[in-house]
């Protein structure tokens, strides 16, 4: 349909974008962004006027266009990741990034992002240096192991120990200990990536020593015991400890390899948290090899951390297989600031924000949670927000079928339905991830951080406004 003599003339009438790119608030936004990126947001709100004009007859100024292409930079230019407030109760949530790092964590990875730092060179004599050794030695003091090394995940941390132990020969290793974690990660797969070879030994429920020590032969070239971190077997059930199983490998002269998956660097019942086996005990019982996460219990960046007896360690670092896994500075950065807060657990606990959400009183929550609460009645006086007792989780494959007591402030909002409102919730800024219990939406303030609350209380209150 050809456009009528007015629409003709409202086209002409429409800025060129030469008229655009002279306007000084759009050069300001050329010393934020790409040119291509600012021409292309100029380009879709000058077609969308032209549009506008062509459809109905509407009209648009250079500022109606100027706002418009304003819009368009912003969502072009804003990335995918993006900061969520964990309003789920889930500590170590997978999906929202497991742990969050400590304030000395992210200064350490800010100083180091921000410019040049030392990751391979030796400030004293002018050398190239190792990155490992940045952390290397206060693993070795928090553990006591001999030695330590760094790779990306505790995946990779199992690959490279079966790897560099056993590729080609037998890793033994009870059933019940045949874990699978998200991701499609399973050890039985691992080990075939590996080049190990898997002789499962025992049952689902049972394992003795008796098992591994029938099924050592000569292509037998370690034990194996697997934490299951995210499954528990209970009832009538019998599991090998690790000193049982280090006392076998050395009548055998056989490396003892402990996945703890979680890893607690200390004794985790003294903050009301328990069942989780620490890595000193392993190394303390004589295990040659010990792996575990850094973003899950230990409260850091994604990292899989292995301790152990240095020979080995020196093996696994030889492996053309570890530059693969290696990890970068802002992980290495942010590691060391983590491991800092260990040398004291008490200081850990107050300032590793996982450690101080999983260990916070009842007592504390419900302050919280009452405050919170407050807080939005008056923001929001019409709408219905309660205090509640609920429970929490860990999350993170760890502490299953652990509950934790925790307070949350429920809301049911008014014509809205609860899965709609969480849909709203989760896309506006700042994103809101929370949960649903009968017919009410619950905001558990144990992973609520301090800093998020007038935030949260202000989109809820945006939210309320918009519809």
């Amino acid at each position: 349909m050809e456009p009528t003599q007015q629409q003709r003339e409202q086209l002409r009438q429409l800025p060129s974008m030469t008229n655009l790119l002279d306007d000084a608030i759009v050069k300001s936004w050329l010393d934020e962004h790409p040119r291509s990126l600012v021409v292309g947001a100029l380009d879709r709100a000058i077609g969308t006027a032209r549009r506008s004009v062509i459809d109905s007859g509407k009209s648009a100024d250079l500022a109606a266009i100027i706002d418009d292409a304003r819009t368009i930079l912003q969502l072009r230019a804003a990335t995918s990741m993006r900061k969520v407030i964990n309003a789920t109760g889930v500590v170590l949530h997978t999906g929202l990034g497991r742990a969050p790092l400590s304030d000395a964590a992210i200064r350490a990875v800010t100083e180091c992002a921000s410019g040049y730092c030392n990751l391979e060179f030796d400030l004293d004599s002018g050398a190239r240096g190792r990155r490992v050794d940045h952390v290397a030695d206060l693993l070795a003091e928090l553990t006591g192991a001999e030695a330590a090394t760094v790779v990306n995940n505790n995946a990779a941390a199992t690959l490279m120990i079966l790897n560099t132990a056993a590729a080609g020969r037998g890793v033994i290793v009870s059933r019940g200990e045949l874990v699978e974690i998200g991701g499609s990660y399973r050890l039985p797969d691992m080990m075939r990536a590996s080049g190990a070879q898997l002789c499962e030994v025992g049952t689902t429920n049972r394992t003795r020593i008796a098992d591994y020590e029938k099924a050592i032969d000569e292509n037998t070239a370690a034990l194996m015991r697997v934490h299951t971190s995210n499954y528990r077997v209970v009832g009538f059930t019998q599991a090998v400890g690790i000193e049982e199983l280090v006392e076998l490998g050395r009548k055998h002269n056989l490396p003892v390899i402990d996945d703890l998956g979680s890893g607690a660097l200390f004794d985790l019942s003294s903050i009301g948290m328990g069942e989780e086996p620490s890595v000193r005990a392993s190394i303390d019982a004589g295990a040659d090899l010990v792996c575990f996460s850094g973003d899950k219990i230990l409260g850091g960046p994604q990292a899989g951390i292995i301790v152990g007896r240095k020979e080995w360690i020196d093996r696994i670092e030889c492996n053309p297989l570890m530059r693969t896994y290696r990890v970068g500075k802002m992980t290495l950065a942010a590691l060391e600031a983590t491991l800092q807060s260990y040398r004291d657990a008490s200081h850990a606990t107050a300032t590793i924000p996982s450690l101080a959400m999983m260990s916070a009183s009842l007592d504390s929550l419900k302050t919280k949670a009452e405050t919170l609460h407050q807080l939005l009645v008056e923001k929001l006086p019409s709408e219905d927000f309660q205090v509640a007792k609920a429970t929490s989780a860990v999350g993170g494959g760890s502490y299953p079928g652990r509950e934790l007591e925790t307070y949350c402030v429920t809301w049911q909002p008014k014509n809205i339905t609860i899965d709609e409102t969480l849909k709203q919730l989760r896309t506006g800024t700042p994103a809101i991830v929370a949960r649903a219990q009968r017919e009410r939406i619950l905001f558990d303030v144990r992973t609520i951080i301090d800093a998020d609350q007038i935030p949260l209380i202000d989109r809820i209150a945006e939210l309320r406004t918009d519809l």
